[in-house]
């Protein structure tokens, strides 16, 4: 495949426009804040065009840093109009909170040892081992947070408490799970009474996209009335665990931290520094634990319920990601190799799609649960080289390249037409088809 120059320099523009001088928007208008892995995957790709640039947004992220470590999923624009954003959060009715920045309360998949792994491997040697300095301290706190807090039995598995944590918001193992056990009986009552239409005129996203390729009104009012008890609860753990609420052990989430994992360690060896004893063991029982996640009967990783540790058996690109984590048994590696060749699975036109075409949550347009998107793309690039799969990382790179320079920069792509859906113009996509063209696969 050819480099495509013209696409090139159409993602160069989008960051360039979504630059709002300490960080990057994911989008104009729609997303107006810094998201934590958003900012990550901007990272990568700003990297490999101007690494100070990338420094930035990553400084900027750790700036909104919670005192006990907590890296929160948005740092909220400080601009009178989104006031509203701000306040449904309320970040300051918990004491570890940052001073004078307004955040959420909730964290997102943590990508940020990757992307400052692949920043200072664009700097010189000394210029590299200082911005490993700098912020060393500051992911090694969030690991340890991750595991202090989000691994309360201390198995080795992290817990997520909303589905924005997952990064990947409507993905049916989630939605299963909230439908059955967490709606609340005022949102049962407007679901019975057919009213949920009415939500639609009071949410931003669907004035300017399609309700049809948006998580529902339901599935809203859930992850709403989720974040109303979180911020009840202050955001401290032990006040939200003593009530059972929303408490899973994500495959995806925990993927990613297996990775990253791996990241902070290779950070630590280049500027000679020692992990924490204590983080160190709780990155090997990871590696161990992430194996109870595997369900042999039908070869496949899945999500945990923290409380009963049953098996969510439900597939979605999160299940595919024990690829990027390394760390897996080969067969096991195999075996997800195998579903993103079937063509009744993930090999659509368009791959990879976040929901596979044999399940009955697929829906092709909607969000988290059929289109493709190109950060998961990414990630299983990445993981099929680290597995031994580069023919096939070759093939996907192609496909995931020309998907974008057909279309654009959208935010998610229909997987059977390549139609791209969601907003325009959307960082990541650019970001990452940046890396993706100056990093061609050997």
């Amino acid at each position: 495949m050819e480099t495509p120059t013209n696409l090139l320099d159409e993602a160069t523009n989008v960051l360039k426009e979504n630059n709002r001088g300490s960080y990057t928007v994911p989008a104009d208008q729609l997303y107006p804040h810094q998201w934590l892995w958003d900012s990550c995957f901007i990272a990568i790709g700003l990297s490999n065009l101007d690494p100070e640039k990338a420094k930035i947004e990553i400084t900027s992220l750790l700036a909104g840093q919670w005192h006990n470590g907590m890296l929160p999923n948005i740092i909220f624009n400080k601009d009178l109009r989104y006031a509203a954003d701000r306040n449904a959060w309320r970040s300051w009715i918990n004491p570890y909170s940052p001073n004078n920045i307004e955040t959420s309360g909730i964290t997102q998949p943590p990508m940020i040892a990757e992307a400052v792994l692949r920043i200072g491997e664009k700097l010189t040697k000394a210029k590299q081992i200082e911005w490993y300095k700098q912020v060393f301290s500051k992911i090694v706190k969030y690991h340890q947070w991750l595991y202090t807090e989000r691994d309360p039995h201390q198995e080795g598995l992290v817990i997520l408490i909303h589905p924005w944590e997952v990064g990947m918001d409507n993905t049916p193992p989630w939605m299963r799970e909230l439908n059955d056990h967490q709606l609340a009986y005022w949102i049962r009552i407007i679901k019975q009474s057919h009213l949920d239409n009415v939500i639609s005129l009071f949410r931003r996203d669907t004035h300017s996209i399609n309700i049809n390729q948006r998580f529902g009104n339901i599935e809203a009012l859930a992850m709403y009335d989720i974040q109303r008890r979180l911020r009840r609860k202050s955001y401290d753990i032990n006040r939200i665990l003593d009530h059972s609420m929303f408490a899973i052990e994500d495959v995806g989430f925990n993927s990613i931290l297996m990775r990253n994992n791996d990241c902070l360690i290779e950070i630590a060896n280049k500027i000679n520094k020692d992990l924490p004893k204590k983080l160190i063991e709780s990155i090997e029982k990871t590696k161990v634990s992430f194996n109870e996640l595997w369900d042999e009967e039908t070869s496949n990783y899945y999500s945990r319920d923290f409380i009963t540790h049953r098996l969510i058996k439900i597939p979605s690109a999160g299940s595919l990601l024990g690829l990027y984590a390394g760390n897996i048994p080969r067969d096991r590696a195999q075996k997800i190799i195998y579903q993103l060749n079937d063509p009744n699975s993930y090999n659509l036109a368009y791959p990879v799609p976040s929901t596979p075409i044999n399940s009955n949550w697929y829906r092709a347009d909607n969000y988290w649960q059929g289109p493709s998107w190109v950060n998961i793309n990414w990630l299983l690039i990445e993981g099929m080289k680290r597995n031994s799969a580069v023919e096939m990382a070759q093939i996907l790179r192609n496909k995931t390249l020309n998907m974008i320079s057909a279309k654009g920069c959208y935010e998610y792509f229909n997987p059977e037409n390549g139609q791209g859906l969601g907003v325009f113009n959307f960082s990541w996509t650019a970001a990452l088809a940046i890396d993706l063209i100056l990093n061609p696969i050997a």
